[in-house]
């Protein structure tokens, strides 16, 4: 039986036996016993479903896996130590030296560096395009080295939202897989599978947890996409030998999480811990709720802050006048979220004496959870781009990012007053 997306997030991942705990036990353990030889070969060639270090897999960790990917409608996930895990893990399954990726310029700051800075130093290059462009600037970009097209659903901080079907139209004509980081949005508000995605990514640290308390990343595999045959992916059809020659491409399901699992997880070991599965599969129990509170709370601070005469523009696709109102209520018609931008009239200065001012809204290094929280990317996230790195990010200077909560709207907008008074 299909279930609804709130029901899954209350229900999904774990099913307790007969006399076994209601919610998944904390399995705080690095390794697990067998008796017999053979079981434990089995596991090691991937002959059979179970558990031997955690470094590769844990049963706690196994359930928010299936929550997320019951959620998303994917086929598999994996749970990674951080958002950034995610997207490294990601990109090593999939290049090498040599190899490109096609990615927009509006996205998260660390991402962007990683994609800019760090992977061309092995040998693995981006092209960066405007989400904007026109599906024929974006396709000049890709070759026979690419080896996937990057975006956000939501992009942050520039409040983007993704026009799923033009990015979805280029991967397919090109054979090239699709992946996006649906961090902002959740699978409450947009499924990315449902529109033409081959790989979400999640920071699980936002939304999925919900409260600032555990660290996570996940990839889920929407196996929807065929490696097999295909030259443009050439490791999944030749025989890796050291899991004895298994070929990726001839796995009945799964082949990506597969081999990302297999391979990347196994040798650079960025396995999310029990402890921080555990409080994220009982995050997800609410996220349904709180989407619906996060982003209505976030329409009526957007409509406040757009009519505020010491504000200069508010980003925020519920406001009719948005430049992606009518992509968002295409492919996000249940909220936009809880995230917004906007530029305090003035420079950098007076975008810090109104954050400063704020009393029940706090800066932080974070996003979405309960607690509103603003931050200047500028100086912070996006500090190692360079101002013409900061405009095709869509960052500019007097850019501030509010993160808005469950609290009450009335609460949050008054804040929100008196720190523009001081303005």
């Amino acid at each position: 039986m299909a279930y609804k997306k709130d029901t899954i997030c209350v229900q999904g991942g774990y099913r307790p036996k007969t006399g076994e705990s209601r919610i998944p036990p904390i399995s705080q353990s690095t390794t697990y016993f067998y008796e017999k030889t053979q079981d434990m070969a089995d596991l090691f060639d991937l002959k059979a479903d179970g558990y031997f270090y955690t470094r590769l897999a844990n049963p706690t960790v196994a359930a928010f896996e299936g929550k997320v990917a019951e959620l998303e409608g994917g086929v598999a996930a994996i749970g990674c130590s951080s958002g950034m895990a995610a997207s490294t893990l990601m990109a090593f399954t999939l290049c090498g030296c040599g190899d490109n990726i096609v990615s927009s310029s509006a996205i998260y700051g660390g991402t962007f560096n990683l994609f800019a800075v760090t992977l061309p130093k092995l040998g693995i290059y981006t092209r960066f395009f405007d989400p904007d462009a026109p599906a024929e600037e974006i396709e000049k970009l890709i070759d026979d080295k690419t080896k996937f097209i990057f975006t956000e659903t939501v992009a942050n901080p520039s409040i983007k939202i993704l026009d799923f079907g033009k990015i979805a139209a280029i991967a397919q004509k090109h054979g090239v897989l699709f992946v996006v980081d649906n961090t902002l949005a959740t699978p409450i508000l947009c499924r990315p599978f449902e529109w033409g995605a081959n790989i979400v990514i999640h920071s699980s640290s936002k939304y999925l947890d919900g409260h600032a308390a555990a660290l996570g990343g996940v990839i889920v595999d929407g196996g929807n996409f065929c490696f097999k045959n295909n030259p443009r992916y050439a490791p999944f059809n030749e025989p890796d030998e050291s899991y004895h020659g298994l070929v990726y491409a001839d796995l009945p399901a799964a082949q990506f999480a597969t081999k990302c699992r297999a391979q990347m997880m196994r040798d650079m070991g960025a396995m999310m811990s029990p402890q921080n599965a555990f409080l994220s599969w009982l995050g997800c129990d609410t996220l349904a709720l709180r989407m619906e509170r996060h982003s209505s709370n976030a329409q009526k601070v957007a409509a406040y802050l757009a009519k505020h005469p010491k504000i200069d523009w508010v980003w925020h696709a519920s406001l009719p006048g948005n430049k992606y109102h009518a992509v968002a209520q295409k492919y996000l018609p249940e909220g936009t979220g809880g995230m917004l931008s906007f530029g305090i009239k003035g420079d950098v200065s007076q975008a810090a004496r109104f954050m400063e001012a704020l009393k029940l809204i706090t800066q932080e290094t974070h996003v979405a959870d309960v607690r509103s929280c603003v931050l200047h990317p500028a100086s912070t996230t996006h500090r190692q781009l360079t101002k013409e790195e900061l405009v095709e990010a869509g960052v500019p200077e007097n850019l501030v990012r509010l993160s808005v909560g469950i609290e009450n709207p009335e609460d949050i907008i008054a804040d929100l007053e008196q720190a523009l008074a001081h303005v």
